[in-house]
């Protein structure tokens, strides 16, 4: 099984683009059907990552990030690199995705994805919004058709 998950917030202009660029895929694969392909908007939920992930032995998650790079540049990053077990909280909205990896390796052991992929598309504007800026928009469709050439190799590769 492949899994896509998308995070970010949809009213926070740029940091929206992983849930844009999971909506997308979704429509994708509503008209080109890939079976063991699945696609989820998990919006800030890290929580959802770790179990939307358990099973997986693919996974690939996208969102925004804000380093004070370029705006667009796209980071594609191995997610052992980006693992970290969450601070002690009683907040759930505290844990992130980048938790819920580390969280899921550690729980689900062996039935936790391996192979994770992170993309990071740098940020322009995280404020109040719905529009993505010019330079995240464009990252967004580089993301989209990398992606898409993920979904059709494992199709190929796995015999879907």
């Amino acid at each position: 099984m492949l899994t896509i998950i998308g995070c970010g917030n949809l009213n926070r202009c740029d940091d929206a683009v992983g849930v844009i660029i999971a909506q997308r895929l979704q429509q994708y694969l509503t008209e080109n059907p890939h079976p063991n392909v699945r696609v989820y908007d998990c919006g800030t939920a890290g929580m959802e990552v770790m179990f939307q992930a358990r099973g997986s032995k693919q996974l690939v998650v996208i969102d925004a990030s804000s380093t004070n790079s370029e705006a667009g540049a796209i980071f594609k990053v191995p997610g052992k690199e980006l693992e970290a077990l969450p601070e002690p909280s009683y907040n759930l909205h505290d844990f992130r995705w980048d938790n819920a990896l580390a969280a899921g390796r550690k729980i689900f052991q062996g039935d936790f994805p391996e192979d994770v992929t992170v993309y990071l598309i740098e940020a322009a504007n995280l404020g109040f919004g719905l529009e993505l800026s010019p330079e995240v928009k464009h990252s967004a469709d580089l993301v989209f058709e990398e992606v898409v050439a993920i979904i059709c190799n494992w199709s190929m590769v796995n015999g879907q």
